[in-house]
């Protein structure tokens, strides 16, 4: 009888192995085929079970390594030949991640799949430079924004965006970073509001600038910020804290 292959859909978290939920170790470490993108690095990589086979499909801006209709044709094409896939994503799989269009394409398929949940880049990136998402005096919502969808032709609610009262996280904000600022600005929000950009979150190379939002453009530019990047934008961002520490030390 011929094994029933499976996909596991699991969120890498935000870098840092350290940040990884146990069950998506275990699943590493079970795998057959790995299929993994671009943000995911080397350490979470290392985890896996070296027998493992292991398939890179990373995008970056105007580069794909395999299309998403590849991706999906290599999901579903693996799992029916009986192998235990995990499809290891950056973040959490169902935040900007295209967790929810690969998962239908594989119950479509009549391939069996599971999500595993990650510590997303915004919450990582935020613990580690200490801004809180929410706080009682300062942001009673929080919203994720692609900055790709800025970019778009209709792009998203600038005026409830920029109601006051929330902090807005922006994905994938650094070639959008100026129409960001100016359509907050323009739809009423404060142009001293802060802000900060985190690149390469809880990493060792991590790098956290913080400014006000009519300078969300410079502070990428003048800072040499290249990416993967966040900016979080909103009162949270003027409370960041970030701790003067040996990460391996910690790690020790």
């Amino acid at each position: 009888m011929t094994h029933r292959g499976i996909v596991h859909i699991v969120g890498a978290g935000p870098g840092d192995p350290e940040l990884l939920t146990i069950r998506a170790l275990r699943l590493l470490q079970s795998a057959d085929v790995i299929v993994y993108d671009r943000l995911v690095g080397d350490d979470i990589l290392g985890l896996a079970d070296p027998a493992a086979r292991k398939i890179f499909v990373g995008k970056r801006k105007s580069h794909h390594a395999v299309p998403q209709t590849g991706i999906n044709a290599l999901l579903v094409r693996e799992a029916q030949r009986g192998r235990t896939v995990v499809r290891l994503k950056g973040g959490d799989p169902f935040i900007f991640g295209r967790g929810g269009e690969e998962r239908d394409y594989l119950r479509r398929a009549g391939i069996d799949v599971t999500i595993v949940p990650g510590i997303t880049a915004a919450t990582g990136c935020a613990a580690a430079s200490g801004i809180p998402l929410t706080h009682r005096d300062h942001a009673g919502a929080v919203t994720f924004v692609s900055g790709h969808v800025a970019a778009g032709n209709e792009g998203p609610d600038w005026a409830g965006l920029a109601r006051s009262g929330q902090t807005l996280v922006f994905f994938m904000a650094l070639s959008t970073a100026g129409v960001t600022a100016r359509k907050l600005i323009e739809h009423g929000l404060d142009p001293v509001t802060p802000a900060a950009i985190v690149e390469n979150g809880t990493l060792r190379n991590e790098k956290f600038v913080t400014g006000r939002l009519a300078e969300l453009e410079s502070l990428i530019r003048d800072n040499r910020i290249t990416g993967p990047a966040l900016a979080i934008i909103g009162d949270v961002a003027a409370l960041a804290h970030i701790e003067t520490h040996d990460r391996e030390a910690l790690a020790v």
